[in-house]
C-alpha cells in the first residue's frame, strides 16, 4: 500500500505546485489589468478547474451550453490554466484576426514533443520557425499555385468515379483514397492507386495514431502532469507511452521517406511537379540551406497530417446529406445539367455558373463540423476585451461548432439548407473562403484551404454528375433508415452508414469510364 500512497502523495503536491505556479503566472504588473474582471464563467474547483464540468468526448457541446448562461466569451479553468471559450464568430473576428499580434502562439505542451509532432506548422510557437514554414506554404499553396494543379485534380476525381461505378459500397475507402491520392500527389508527385501504397502506409498509420491516442483527456493529464512523461513504457495504465514511442518512430519515417523519395527522382530527372520539388529547387544560392531543407520536410509533413482525415470526413457527410435531403440533391443536379451536355462533366471552369452547387458545399461545411474545435491559440501579452480582463498565457478555444450553429446567424442551423449561402436573386452571398471559420483565425488559418476547397468542390459536382444517392434497401426492398450520427474526438466524421450510390447517366458512364475525355 505504500508506493500507491506515496504515487498519490507525489501527485498531489505537483498539481498543487503547477496550480500555484500558473495562479501566478495569471497575473501581470500591471495594476490596474489586476482589478478587471475576467470574463464570465463556471465556478472553478480547487486544483482541478472546470475539467468535471466538461464533457471530455464532446467538449463543443459544454461549451456551447455554457454560451447560454454567460454570453459568447466564457472563462473556466482546466488543472490551472486558464481558459477563454470564444463561441461567438464576431468575438472571435474581434480577437483572433483583429489583434493577431497577441494572439497567434499556441500552447506549449510536452505532449506535443512525446508523440513526435513538435515539428507541424499548426502546432509550431509564433516565432521565426513558424514564419518559416508559413512562407514556404504561401509559395506552394497559396490560390494561383494550387490551380495550377487542377489536372491532378480532374484526373484523381476521375478515378473517384471510376471506383463508385464499380465498388460503390467501398465508398469510404474510395473517398479516402481520392483525398490522399490529390494530398500525395501535389505534395511528393507521389503516384498511388491504393491506400496500400509503401509510402501511404507509414503515413497512415502516423495519422491514426495521433488521431486515437491522443483524446483531449489525455492531453490535459499530461500536460499538467509532465513527470508522467518519464513512466517507463511496461508500466500499468502507461499505454500512452508505447503509443508516444510508435508515434515518434513513425514521425521520423513520415518525413524522411517521401522527402526521399522526390530528391532522388530528381536526381534522375523523373520527378513530377509537386509542392517539395518547388521548394527544393528554389534553395539554389540560399545561405542556411540545411535549415531550409528541414522546414521543407517539415512543412510537407505538416500538409499531409492536416489533410489525410477531414476532406474524406467530409466528403462522407456530404453523401449523407444527399440521402437525408433528397430535394437538395435534385436540384443541384437539375443546376448541373441545365449548363452541361450528358457527355461532359464539369470543371473548374464552371464553377461560377454553378451557385446552388456552391451552396450545398458551403452548407454541407457549416452543418458538419468536421473540427468542431479549433486548435486552441495562447496570448502572448495582456489584453483588456469589453472590460474583461485576459492574462498573457491564457488558452483560447475557438467553438466552432457552436460559431456554426449561431441562432442569429443561421435559422434553424440544425436544419441542411443551401439557400441559406444564396441571395434572394439566387447568386451567392459575399463570403470569401478566407471567412470561413472552419479554416481557422488571425494568422494561423489553415495554409492549405486552397487545396481543401478544390478538393471538396470537384469531388463533390463529379458524384452529383453521375449519381444519384439513396437509401439502401434490406432484403424486404424496405428502407435502411440513416441517421445523422458522428464520431466525438479531433475530427468528427459520420459513423458507418449504408446507401446505395447509383449510376444516373449512361453517357456520362461512359465518359467516366473513358478516363473523362467525352
Amino acid at each position: 500500500m505504500a508506493a500507491p500512497c506515496i504515487f498519490l502523495l507525489t501527485l498531489t503536491a505537483v498539481s498543487l505546485l503547477g496550480y500555484a505556479l500558473r495562479r501566478h503566472g495569471s497575473r501581470t504588473s500591471d495594476p490596474s489589468k489586476n482589478r478587471l474582471a475576467l470574463p464570465p464563467g463556471p465556478k472553478p474547483l480547487p486544483f482541478i478547474g472546470n475539467i468535471l464540468d466538461i464533457d471530455s468526448k464532446r467538449p463543443w457541446l459544454t461549451y456551447s451550453s455554457w454560451r447560454k448562461i454567460y454570453g459568447p466569451i466564457v472563462y473556466c479553468q482546466l488543472l490551472g490554466q486558464n481558459v477563454i471559450v470564444i463561441n461567438s464568430s464576431k468575438v472571435a473576428r474581434q480577437l483572433l484576426d483583429q489583434r493577431s499580434s497577441c494572439y497567434s502562439s499556441r500552447p506549449s505542451s510536452c505532449v506535443d514533443k512525446l508523440f513526435g509532432i513538435d515539428f507541424t506548422t499548426a502546432l509550431l510557437p509564433y516565432g521565426p520557425e513558424w514564419r518559416i514554414h508559413r512562407r514556404m506554404f504561401h509559395q506552394a499553396l497559396r490560390s494561383e499555385a494550387v490551380g495550377s494543379y487542377q489536372g491532378l485534380y480532374q484526373s484523381r476525381v476521375i478515378r473517384l468515379l471510376q471506383n463508385l461505378l464499380d465498388t460503390p459500397d467501398d465508398f469510404e475507402n474510395h473517398l479516402q483514397l481520392y483525398v490522399i491520392s490529390i494530398t500525395m500527389g501535389l505534395t511528393y508527385g507521389y503516384e498511388m492507386a491504393s491506400l496500400d501504397a509503401p509510402l501511404v502506409k507509414s503515413l497512415a498509420e502516423f495519422v491514426s495514431l495521433l488521431n486515437d491516442g491522443l483524446p483531449p483527456e489525455r492531453n490535459a493529464m499530461l500536460t499538467a502532469f509532465p513527470f508522467l512523461v518519464n513512466i517507463p513504457a511496461w508500466f500499468p495504465g502507461a499505454a500512452f507511452k508505447r503509443d508516444a514511442l510508435r508515434s515518434q518512430e513513425l514521425s521520423l519515417k513520415s518525413m524522411d521517406d517521401p522527402f526521399e523519395y522526390v530528391r532522388k527522382n530528381m536526381a534522375a530527372g523523373s520527378s513530377a511537379r509537386s509542392m517539395v520539388s518547388d521548394l527544393l529547387n528554389q534553395l539554389d544560392g540560399k545561405k542556411d540551406h540545411a535549415r531550409e531543407e528541414k522546414a521543407i520536410k517539415e512543412c510537407a509533413a505538416s500538409a499531409y497530417i492536416a489533410g489525410f482525415d477531414t476532406s474524406a470526413a467530409t466528403l462522407s457527410a456530404f453523401l449523407m446529406v444527399m440521402i437525408l435531403y433528397p430535394d437538395t440533391q435534385r436540384r443541384a443536379q437539375d443546376e448541373i445539367d441545365s449548363l452541361l451536355t450528358e457527355n461532359s462533366f464539369p470543371d473548374f471552369g464552371h464553377r461560377s455558373s454553378l451557385p446552388y452547387v456552391e451552396a450545398v458545399l458551403r452548407e454541407t461545411m457549416r452543418w458538419h463540423s468536421v473540427t468542431p474545435l479549433a486548435l486552441p491559440h495562447t496570448t502572448s501579452c495582456d489584453d483588456v476585451f469589453e472590460g474583461y480582463f485576459i492574462p498573457k498565457g491564457t488558452m483560447i478555444m475557438p467553438n466552432v461548432w457552436e460559431m456554426h450553429n449561431e441562432e442569429s446567424e443561421y435559422h434553424q442551423p440544425h436544419l441542411f439548407k443551401p439557400e441559406r449561402h444564396l441571395n434572394a436573386d439566387g447568386t451567392l452571398a459575399d463570403d470569401p473562403l478566407a471567412s470561413r471559420v472552419a479554416f481557422g483565425f488571425g494568422r494561423r488559418h489553415c495554409p492549405g484551404k486552397w487545396v481543401a476547397d478544390a478538393v471538396l468542390w470537384i469531388g463533390m459536382v463529379s458524384i452529383l454528375s453521375l449519381f444519384r444517392v439513396e437509401r439502401r434497401k434490406d432484403g424486404m426492398e424496405r428502407e435502411i433508415e440513416v441517421e445523422a450520427n458522428f464520431t466525438a474526438g479531433l475530427i468528427r466524421r459520420p459513423l458507418p452508414y449504408s446507401c446505395s450510390i447509383v449510376c444516373r447517366s449512361a453517357l456520362r458512364e461512359q465518359v467516366a469510364r473513358s478516363g473523362g475525355e467525352g
